[in-house]
């Protein structure tokens, strides 16, 4: 309750808005959030959170985070463990956590990094189709200090099916630091990875 509010305060004070609406009823999704540059990404999102409102939202952390002094800490922010070195891979550990749940939003970035990327990333996407659940595209766009939030989507048949749309999405929003974001991305021959 106390972080909530003093996340909407942060939200205010930064001068923060959102463009779009979560989809209503909606406890069950990858929200995919991008372009990924900066630190700063994880305070607009732990804000985004609490204002539009996403209760069920969380995040990957790997599991040593969990098992520190700290780890009531990030569990109480919606932190997931994750295990790097378990004989399921990732994907595979979060598409549990998804049938273990009945409220579970799952945010990711599709650079999976802070650094410019060549291709994106498709963890993500199999983990919205081997669980079954929408896909929600959020574009941080600090040029104008807006959260942008797309409609929801299923994945389709396979990652490629659905990257034009993602790069298209993302690849005008200005990050933190824009020469890290996608636009690249958008004119540039892709070759995706898993």
């Amino acid at each position: 309750m106390v972080a909530r509010f003093f996340w909407k305060i942060y939200w205010k004070l930064a001068g923060w808005s959102v463009k779009g609406n979560w989809p209503k009823g909606l406890n069950r999704a990858i929200i995919v959030v991008g372009p990924h540059t900066s630190w700063a990404d994880i305070l607009v999102g732990m804000a985004a959170r609490s204002v539009i409102p996403i209760p069920h939202a969380h995040f990957l952390g790997k599991k040593e985070l969990f098992d520190g002094p700290f780890g009531w800490f990030f569990r109480a922010t919606g932190g997931v463990p994750v295990d790097r070195f378990s004989k399921n891979n990732m994907v595979e550990q979060v598409v549990e956590e998804f049938h273990k749940r009945d409220d579970f939003v799952l945010a990711l970035s599709p650079e999976g990094t802070r650094k410019k990327v060549d291709r994106l990333r498709t963890g993500f996407w199999h983990i919205a189709k081997l669980a079954g659940v929408p896909i929600v595209m959020a574009g941080m766009d600090f040029a104008n200090k807006t959260l942008i939030l797309s409609e929801a989507f299923m994945p389709g048949i396979h990652p490629d099916d659905d990257m034009p749309r993602l790069i298209g999405f993302f690849a005008p929003i200005k990050g933190k630091h824009p020469e890290l974001g996608m636009g690249h991305l958008a004119v540039e021959n892709q070759n995706f990875k898993q």
